[in-house]
């Protein structure tokens, strides 16, 4: 068998991002992410969105929602991003990631990790309460729920901080595109 030789005009592929959307609950992580998803792929940029909803469902059923629980989901989900980014696949992540000292794990682990903070009052939040689980967690049906039973750490430094109670979506995404440009990450002219 012949030796593979890589010639010397080919380039090789840099590795993906991670555009990593953390915020309360109703906070619009995920609709942002799937319009932001919609965005790249018109620029012709691949990518992949992690929701915390399906990744709970299909990834970390088993956990619930201690602190080291809520660790564990999200470390599990920056190994997928870091395997997904290895082989050039752009991630996208909505989920709420409580923890500052979590999120520096990624951010320490992951080569190209965006901290995109979705900044909505919690006010604004239980308005919102797309899923009528402020209510539930309220009347202490639901417990550790972040926000009310548990904490939620405002990240310290984020690369971006979306205000969703002051913009829309698409200004929202636009302040992505445009980060992202800027690192020379994508081109959007």
């Amino acid at each position: 068998m012949e030796n593979q030789v890589t010639k010397p005009n080919q380039t090789l592929v840099s590795p993906g991002f991670t555009c990593w959307l953390t915020g309360l609950s109703g906070a619009g992580k995920s609709t942002i992410a799937t319009e932001l998803s919609k965005a790249l792929n018109n620029l012709s940029v691949s990518c992949e969105v992690l929701d915390g909803d399906v990744i709970r469902k299909h990834l970390s059923s088993d956990l619930g929602f201690s602190p080291k629980d809520r660790e564990t989901n999200v470390l599990r989900v920056g190994y997928l991003c870091s395997l997904l980014n290895k082989h050039n696949i752009n991630t996208i992540v909505a989920l709420i990631s409580p923890f500052n000292a979590t999120r520096d794990k990624l951010r320490q682990s992951l080569g190209k990790f965006i901290e995109i903070y979705v900044d909505c009052p919690l006010e604004e939040c239980i308005k919102r309460d797309p899923k009528g689980l402020y209510q539930r967690a309220i009347s202490g049906e639901i417990t550790e729920f972040t926000g009310i039973s548990s904490p939620y750490e405002t990240p310290v430094s984020p690369d971006i901080v979306l205000k969703t109670y002051e913009e829309d979506v698409n200004q929202s995404v636009e302040k992505i595109l445009k980060y992202l440009h800027h690192l020379k990450l994508i081109d959007i002219n």
